[in-house]
């Protein structure tokens, strides 16, 4: 299907949207100019064409995947829609019809410019979401622990299984400032995303500055001052972390 029209797809962000968009593809047997989110600008001269998500229809398309291609490549998908990869619908759509051509061996086509392009994306999302588990910090707010991130990368849906395990005694909300999402969980198990332009949370009491405090004087008193080396520590601790970060506040 290397045939274009003179579309571009719009739909509303979500993965049963986009799975539409794909089933467009099909039914069009053309791939689209570009696929945006509604959200975005409308940045082009092209005509629009707005796809609506048909629960039953994504359902369809997205079993398709593991049967068709393989897991591997239902997995890759399912991640490479989290990152930050420019034109991802496309280079997603157009890996996808690979796939429906070739089966499961599309994931070793890594001369493939989408394909590569895929793998390195997910590369990217698999590292960051390795450094927001080790520098995300909560704040105890009395009620539920707090914590705010800027990622790149969509990859709270990665590590909130993470911090459910390893505080399943706790309250806790993690909010994604840069994708406006942000998830709950209690310690009944209850688990929820959702999502908000902006939240306010209530500020720290006494006791929680207190804990701030200390752990700040604990990041400076094991440090050992002759062998500081900034350059090192921005490797290990890229500086656009450094923001939410207790230690650096």
């Amino acid at each position: 299907m290397s045939v274009r029209s003179n579309l571009v797809y719009r739909y509303d962000g979500t993965f049963p949207g986009f799975l539409c968009c794909v089933a467009e593809c099909f039914q069009d047997k053309r791939l689209p100019q570009g696929i945006q989110r509604l959200d975005e600008p409308q940045e082009t001269l092209f005509p629009i064409k707005a796809i609506d998500t048909v629960p039953e229809l994504a359902d369809r398309v997205e079993r398709s995947i593991p049967q068709r291609i393989s897991p591997e490549a239902y997995h890759m998908v399912r991640s490479a829609f989290l990152t930050c990869m420019d034109e991802k619908e496309l280079k997603i759509t157009r890996f996808l019809l690979l796939g429906y051509k070739y089966g499961a061996k599309v994931t070793k086509l890594s001369a493939n410019e989408d394909v590569h392009a895929m793998n390195k994306a997910l590369l990217y999302l698999k590292n960051e979401a390795h450094y927001h588990v080790e520098f995300l910090r909560f704040s105890d707010l009395g009620e539920f622990l707090a914590a705010e991130i800027t990622p790149n990368n969509n990859v709270l849906p990665i590590i909130a299984p993470h911090f459910c395990d390893r505080f399943s005694g706790e309250n806790l909300m993690i909010y994604d400032k840069t994708h406006k999402l942000g998830f709950l969980y209690r310690n009944s198990g209850h688990r929820e995303f959702f999502q908000a332009d902006s939240i306010e949370l209530p500020p720290p009491d006494e006791e929680e500055e207190k804990y701030r405090a200390l752990w700040k004087h604990f990041y400076q008193a094991i440090a050992i001052e002759g062998r500081r080396n900034p350059k090192l520590r921005r490797n290990n601790m890229p500086m656009r972390y450094w923001p939410n970060m207790t230690e650096f506040q």
